[in-house]
């Protein structure tokens, strides 16, 4: 966690004073500073996961609201413990529920909200606002409020402050009942993000208040049941609002790595040839791979004529299979499955490996394959590809926070969705059989 300044020690105080002491803190306390004219970060931190471990015993305090390798292993040692499935990655909902069943009165210090990370403080957002549930169901509401402004070398020339913190934690139905404090706190007159950083199963009344019209919304796609995540996005970006999904955002190494294949003038017809997709994900949660799916579909138009499900060895081996329409009439059959892993990424559904295979008249056909690791690419080679061409790539995954993925949108701006992915999700959607 990096340091910040503040110009002074958060105070706590009661919901109904914070609309009016912020407007003291800027007009006397602060009166030389008129603070940044940048945007306000509303963020919903449930961290349902690090309070979890911290009430059972499994972490130490305290709870920050951030997630760490050693928070990380401790998830996967107690998904192990607790029977989850092989491979169930660390940050998937499964886990925190899991641990919801185990006893254990363990307490920690709550700083949810009260630091400001530094890739996020370096665009100096004008109010930052936390959102931040307790396990408690019963706890009333409670609001902290602090100024602060970013490290000297961060800051430039410019002394003045940089915003204020505030955070609202309680039990979730304090949460609700404080949405209509929260939005006197929200300015009219800067942009507005509003960054879901939870599962997009839980409180929808909540989301739904938060994250109105004109409001940035930025969600995870890979948090919550697969069909609820494409279809939320799907509706936001139909009602025209700028939604930002760090999901997609992840397979931007995978984009690029598949475009530099096929950037040899050799290799770039093959790709209206293309006759077979097949994507690989770890465990039961396709999104990611659909997403990717659609990307390519899109960008080669195809047509999507049908969806359905693959049956594996078990249920928990269920696929989903596709049938999309090139230009030409031709036929391009799709599969993606789930592969049993021993150590799961962080995210659930994590690409494991895709295979494109194309069948150029007059030549050997064209096999392509990318992979998160070289023992992932065992698998996608077998199947006849011996008597094909064969490009193959060990895709660089990043391995940035999520606070350095919400560093780099704020940057960027995007107060429109990214067409891209807009027409991807829309695929998608269609894509996951109901």
């Amino acid at each position: 966690m990096a340091p910040q300044l503040t110009l002074q020690a958060p105070i706590e105080m009661a919901p109904q004073e914070v609309p009016a002491y912020l407007n003291r803190l800027w007009s006397d306390h602060l009166k030389d500073s008129s603070g940044a004219s940048t945007f306000t970060l509303v963020v919903w931190e449930p961290s349902w996961l690090q309070q979890q471990l911290i009430r059972t015993g499994r972490a130490e305090g305290p709870l920050s609201g951030l997630l760490n390798d050693e928070l990380l292993a401790a998830a996967r040692r107690a998904s192990g413990e607790l029977g989850l499935p092989t491979g169930t990655a660390p940050t998937a909902p499964q886990v925190a529920w899991a641990l919801g069943q185990e006893a254990g009165q363990h307490q920690a210090q709550d700083l949810r909200g009260q630091f400001v990370d530094r890739a996020i403080s370096a665009h100096q957002p004008r109010r930052l606002i936390t959102l931040a549930p307790t396990l408690a169901a019963d706890q009333q509401l409670q609001s902290m409020v602090a100024a602060y402004c970013p490290l000297p070398e961060e800051r430039g020339t410019n002394n003045d402050a940089c915003g204020d913190v505030v955070v609202l934690r309680g039990g979730m139905g304090a949460m609700s009942q404080g949405l209509s404090m929260l939005q006197e706190l929200i300015p009219s007159d800067l942009p507005c993000w509003v960054w879901w950083n939870g599962s997009m199963d839980e409180s929808p009344e909540l989301l739904e208040g938060l994250a109105t019209l004109p409001r940035r919304l930025v969600v995870d796609s890979s948090i919550g049941e697969p069909r609820r995540c494409l279809d939320l996005l799907a509706q936001r970006i139909a009602l025209g609002q700028a939604v930002n999904d760090l999901n997609w955002l992840r397979l931007r190494t995978w984009r690029e790595s598949l475009a530099m294949v096929f950037d040899p003038p050799s290799r770039q017809s093959a790709l209206d040839q293309v006759v077979q997709l097949d994507i690989d994900v770890e465990g039961q949660h396709p999104v990611k791979g659909l997403l990717l799916a659609a990307w390519i579909a899109d960008r080669l138009g195809w047509h999507l004529v049908s969806s359905f499900w693959v049956d594996g060895a078990s249920p928990e081996e269920r696929g989903v299979g596709a049938e999309f329409q090139r230009t030409d009439g031709q036929s391009v059959q799709f599969r993606l499955m789930p592969v049993p892993v021993g150590v799961s990424k962080v995210h659930p559904g994590a690409l494991v490996g895709l295979r494109l295979i194309c069948a150029p008249p007059n030549r050997s056909p064209l096999c392509v394959i990318l992979c998160s690791e070289s023992g992932g690419c065992m698998r996608l080679e077998a199947g006849g590809v011996a008597s094909m061409e064969l490009a193959e790539e060990v895709v660089p995954l990043p391995n940035e926070s999520e606070e350095m993925e919400m560093a780099r949108l704020l940057g960027g701006g995007h107060d429109s969705t990214n067409p891209l992915m807009a027409a991807a999700v829309a695929l998608a959607a269609k894509l996951l059989p109901s």
